[in-house]
């Protein structure tokens, strides 16, 4: 009894880490795009600098439940859950990597008259940290009804996403000039979309570890 207790302790100490790691990212994916926004080089600096906390976070957490799987030699549904842990922090490590991205973007973009508004990515944005914080809710009450609901939510930015492609290619055909800004633009709608994708990755590991059976929500 004691044994168990030990380790369901163990499992709030994991959901607190994954929450915190998650959080880190929607905050980064928040100043990476505001700084894409203001062209503001000092907010895309910090981006960059501040994802060290979230992969500190991620390396801290996987080896905390390496340590519990050696330890405990958990089975069946208890192992499951440590497996999803494990993979729900790489999908949150690699979505602050997409903040990152954006940074960088906005670095190599710089000052200049700003294309955002032929776009739909800060639409795609926002829909994208709905998403997570519907999987990090997910993860945190096992719900599989919102990890359901975050598939749905993907599309959305799936169909921004094709959108915003063809407007951006569309406009660079006609303003060739303005190539530099509208290539970095194009990198932050695929940067957006692929962090959807993860995020979708992660309402299916959540669904694993409830279930026990593998889904594919972007079917």
């Amino acid at each position: 009894m004691v044994i168990r207790e030990n380790f369901e302790n163990s499992l709030m100490k994991i959901k607190g880490k994954i929450t915190e790691m998650g959080e880190l990212s929607i905050v980064a994916l928040e100043k990476a795009f505001d700084a894409l926004k203001t062209q503001d080089v000092e907010i895309a600096l910090k981006v960059i600098d501040e994802d060290a906390n979230i992969d500190d976070l991620e390396m801290e957490l996987n080896q905390f439940v390496i340590w519990l799987m050696a330890k405990e030699q958990p089975v069946a549904r208890d192992l499951r859950v440590l497996i999803g842990v494990l993979k729900i922090s790489s999908e949150i490590e690699r979505i602050a990597d997409f903040a990152v991205n954006m940074a960088k973007a906005t670095i190599k973009i710089g000052k200049t008259n700003s294309l955002l508004h032929i776009t739909h990515l800060e639409q795609m944005k926002e829909v994208s940290i709905h998403m997570l914080q519907k999987a990090l809710q997910s993860f945190m009450e096992e719900s599989i009804a919102l990890a359901k609901e975050v598939s749905s939510l993907e599309d959305e930015v799936d169909k921004y996403h094709v959108d915003t492609y063809k407007r951006l290619t569309n406009y660079l055909s006609d303003h060739p000039e303005e190539t530099n800004q509208l290539v970095q633009l194009l990198f932050v709608n695929r940067y957006l979309e692929r962090t959807a994708d993860h995020i979708t990755n992660i309402a299916e590991s959540t669904a694993y570890l409830i279930k026990g059976k593998m889904y594919d929500f972007n079917s």
